[in-house]
């Protein structure tokens, strides 16, 4: 490790900006990961997985035609917006003390928001546009059951602890 590694510290990171980078990033994981895991085992890569999360932005036969580079573009596109998600949460708990209190319940019930704003509001109104199909109905249960759980909760989780924090010192 060099001498300028010794000097980066995470403890000089407010811990606002940390419960946002990390809960963003931490969520992601788990999405991007259940997507590898699921789109992967009916044949698709990881990059073409960023080709399609690209494709809001640049249409599906752009996103196609721009390689590696657009798909890895993609995938980190889907980490900014799940930092996204993780701000919007943190700053609604920060003026709403239950989201907080009942971290559990209301990470639960943000994820689900997210599902159905991302699919039924955001993906069919972008440059993708709507899907042309539907998959299987034990897949699109498993995408619920991972908004919920992996993305809205870890969120929160991520949320209260940085707030409770705050609140303690």
């Amino acid at each position: 490790m060099n001498a300028s590694m010794k000097n980066i510290s995470f403890g000089t990171i407010p811990s606002w900006l940390r419960a946002i980078i990390a809960g963003g990033l931490v969520a992601g994981a788990f999405d991007i990961t259940f997507a590898i895991i699921v789109w992967g085992s009916r044949g698709a890569t990881p990059i073409q997985i960023g080709q399609a999360i690209a494709s809001g932005l640049v249409g599906r036969e752009a996103a196609a035609a721009g390689g590696v580079s657009l798909g890895i573009f993609g995938l980190v596109l889907h980490f900014v917006m799940t930092t996204l998600m993780a701000a919007v949460y943190y700053m609604l708990a920060k003026r709403i003390p239950m989201l907080v209190k009942h971290a559990f319940a209301f990470g639960i019930a943000y994820g689900l928001a997210i599902y159905l704003t991302m699919n039924y509001v955001v993906v069919p109104l972008s440059a993708r546009g709507a899907s042309t199909g539907s998959a299987p109905l034990a897949i699109i249960v498993s995408e619920v059951l991972v908004h919920m759980f992996g993305v809205g909760l870890t969120i929160a989780l991520f949320t209260r602890r940085a707030l409770r924090h705050c609140a303690q010192r």
